[in-house]
């Protein structure tokens, strides 16, 4: 069976947020355990595995994601990663429907080799800022959000782009304050620049310390940062240390995120 690392919400290998996938050809996904064993053997941040569906359906392909410690309800990058595997190895043409946790996602690719996604955009909640949350982010924040059950988070803008930058955040308070983590953001410090705003997403209760780059934080991060600039098309900065951009548009209930792929390594598969 072929495995492949992919870079996504990137142009460049070694950067974006890394992403094992697995096409199956399988008719259903094989035993949890040996899913999971799989991810933990990736040992990425998400492992995809995907199954074609049969013809004439609501869906083209069967898609589930694994960290190291648990499967996920959402994951926008190692979806950019199966599409862009789909597409460049012929798997797949053309737009491709995914069969998810999180409903039918649908992953549309370009002339140019970029792939675009349509996610649910995540409904926000304003809450008070937790107690605790300063000491265990490193700064206090200036407002708090709950992003959901799709995505799980604890959103948080702070002071400006640098603050976003400094964070070391202790990690095991950081999982005391949502399901999965908490995402923390700022306005970019040049808004003539290349991007709008920047992030940094610390996911320590489903064993990721720091997401490179997040596509389904930026289905919350979309709404948050489209309300307060006044515009539906935006471009993030995953501040992480690989980074990545991700172009979102805000489109009602439904987010679009854009981005780039590069595979960079292929192998067998032999457990």
């Amino acid at each position: 069976m072929r495995i492949r690392i992919v870079d996504a919400f990137t142009d460049r290998p070694f950067s974006g947020n890394p992403a094992g996938v697995l096409l199956l050809d399988t008719e259903a996904f094989p035993d949890d355990t040996w899913l999971q064993n799989v991810a933990l053997e990736v040992n990425h941040a998400e492992t995809a595995f995907a199954h074609p569906l049969p013809a004439g359906g609501t869906a083209d392909w069967a898609l589930r994601w694994f960290t190291p410690a648990t499967e996920v309800a959402m994951c926008g990058h190692a979806t950019l990663a199966t599409a862009h595997v789909l597409h460049t190895t012929g798997a797949h043409e053309g737009p491709v429907r995914f069969a998810t946790l999180s409903g039918v996602l649908v992953a549309t690719p370009a002339e140019d080799g970029s792939v675009t996604l349509d996610f649910p955009t995540a409904p926000l909640t304003r809450l008070d800022v937790p107690a605790g949350i300063a000491d265990a982010l490193g700064t206090e924040p200036l407002t708090a959000f709950d992003t959901g059950p799709n995505v799980g988070d604890l959103l948080v803008e702070v002071a400006d782009e640098r603050t976003v930058h400094a964070l070391r955040p202790d990690l095991k308070a950081l999982g005391a304050h949502s399901e999965r983590g908490v995402i923390a953001t700022a306005r970019a410090a040049d808004p003539s620049g290349d991007y709008d705003f920047v992030s940094r997403c610390f996911f320590p209760n489903v064993g990721i310390d720091e997401d490179p780059v997040t596509g389904s934080a930026h289905t919350a991060l979309a709404p948050y940062w489209s309300e307060r600039l006044g515009r539906p098309g935006l471009t993030g900065l995953q501040a992480s240390p690989r980074s990545g951009r991700v172009r979102t548009e805000l489109c009602g209930e439904r987010t679009l995120l854009g981005g780039r792929a590069v595979t960079v390594i292929e192998g067998e598969l032999l457990a």
